[in-house]
């Protein structure tokens, strides 16, 4: 549990998009940025003028930033703190800061009961209300606007940049998808989300304008009766026949909402069909025996199986189900990963097989997955390593986001340094949203990533969806 603070949580929808829904009994005031403060001197927040406020961005080097301000959480006492000194409770139930910061921002004014500074060793009773006021630091986003593909009276279809969250949440606030657009739009509008995006997925998203469309959508998409089309860039060359994938997911890790394929998992069915292949520009030279110089023989090939993946393909994907992570875990146990998926491609994480053909989970247990994962971003950098030359691979280290060594000197956080553009990007796209009985479908542009490179020939843009329905038409009859 975070500090009356900065959660890691996946808001449901449709919801309506107002404060941070997440963290429990939570009363939020208005978020107030400020240029300086002095350590150890919180000012008390005061509510904006909303009308007459600029959006809190500016723009450098590519990415949309937003300063670091202060910010109050506060949430009345719970039956189990009644009775208790403060400093216990804030030990055993708000583990994201050390003990001596807690301290120190009870003896200095930031955290308060009532309105009021106290000490430590208050004690807490029924009714009191526990405040906390931070300096808060918001990650960079892309700078990419947010594009409107479709907008009526009743709904919004945007096409969502990569890297951005759709809600406030965890480290993010105003760099999220719903507080972009409205301060792009007026304050007091309230968005209706109808399905969601990971953050670093892009492309087609619903955002109703009031709860009855969200509702009917909804249904709709619950039903099943929506088709939805997604495309991925993997690595390697991907089978030329359509592939259904029917391998049960497990989440092994709510924290970070990591799946892996497991047969007591909750089924999950997916459909993939090659759009494309592009080979590398300058193969890799074979030895006499056929051997890449950079193989140690067929038992290594077997072993590493993406070292004979050259090149990469843009693969269409019909998600029948839809489970966290589906499309990334499926190509994973597919030995095609998502090319610069930074949890799923990742060979520090998964080891050398990349989690290929492993739902047993013989090669790695989810311990062992989950402690390494936890590293990433604090003591290495996240990011996709499988298919990277060692002079890309130092690059993206230089610029990767990881703890820099420095704190803030208002507030002593530890401070991130800027995230790559790897990090702000996963090559998988929502590309196609439609009524499985005809009345109304919506396809966003190709992104950049899947359009053939520079000196090629390739697909620009993608055909009907019946090819991946009819593959599964007898066992989902209710998509066709």
């Amino acid at each position: 549990m975070s500090p009356m603070g900065e959660e890691s949580s996946t808001s449901a929808t449709p919801s309506a998009a107002t404060t941070m829904p997440e963290i429990e009994n939570l009363a939020v005031s208005e978020p107030v940025p400020r240029k300086k403060a002095k350590k150890n001197k919180i000012p008390t927040p005061t509510a904006p003028d909303t009308q007459s406020s600029p959006p809190p961005y500016y723009f450098e080097n590519g990415l949309r930033r937003v300063a670091p301000y202060h910010f109050t959480y506060k949430t009345w006492v719970k039956e189990r703190w009644r009775g208790r000194k403060l400093i216990d409770v804030f030990e055993s139930e708000f583990r994201d800061r050390p003990l001596a910061y807690y301290k120190n921002a009870m003896e200095t004014g930031q955290i308060c009961v009532n309105g009021k500074p106290t000490t430590p060793d208050h004690i807490l009773k029924n009714g009191e209300l526990v405040s906390h006021t931070i300096h808060r630091h918001e990650p960079p986003v892309v700078a990419d606007p947010i594009g409107i593909i479709h907008e009526d009276e009743d709904m919004i279809v945007i096409n969502k940049p990569s890297g951005v969250p759709v809600h406030p949440a965890g480290r993010y606030n105003f760099n999220s998808v719903i507080e972009i657009m409205k301060a792009e739009r007026h304050s007091e509008w309230v968005a209706y989300t109808c399905n969601r995006l990971d953050r670093l997925t892009s492309g087609i998203m619903f955002v109703a304008k009031h709860p009855k469309a969200a509702d009917q959508l909804s249904t709709q998409i619950k039903q099943r009766s929506v088709r939805k089309e997604y495309l991925a860039r993997v690595i390697g060359n991907f089978p030329d026949e359509e592939v259904v994938c029917n391998q049960s997911l497990l989440q092994i890790s709510p924290k970070l909402g990591l799946n892996r394929v497991r047969a007591n998992g909750k089924s999950a069915r997916t459909v993939f069909k090659k759009l494309a292949y592009y080979p590398p520009r300058e193969s890799q030279q074979r030895t006499q025996d056929g051997n890449s110089p950079a193989t140690g023989g067929p038992a290594e090939e077997k072993d590493r199986p993406w070292l004979r993946k050259e090149g990469y393909s843009i693969v269409r994907c019909l998600p029948v189900t839809g489970r966290t992570h589906q499309i990334r875990v499926h190509l994973q146990h597919l030995g095609h990963p998502i090319q610069n998926d930074p949890i799923y491609a990742n060979q520090r994480v998964w080891g050398i097989k990349l989690g290929y053909n492993d739902p047993e989970a013989l090669e790695n247990t989810d311990e062992d997955i989950i402690t390494r994962l936890n590293r990433m971003g604090k003591e290495e950098v996240a990011d996709a390593v499988a298919y990277h030359d060692e002079m890309v691979d130092e690059y993206y280290k230089r610029k990767a986001e990881k703890m820099s060594g420095e704190l803030c000197e208002i507030c002593d956080t530890p401070l991130y340094t800027d995230p790559g553009l790897q990090e702000l990007s996963l090559w998988l796209h929502s590309l196609r949203y439609e009524d499985s009985g005809g009345g109304w479908s919506y396809v966003s542009p190709l992104p950049g990533w899947a359009l053939p490179p520079s000196g090629m020939s390739g697909p620009t843009e993608v055909g009907g969806m019946e090819e991946l329905v009819s593959a599964v038409r007898d066992v989902n009859p209710e998509i066709s």
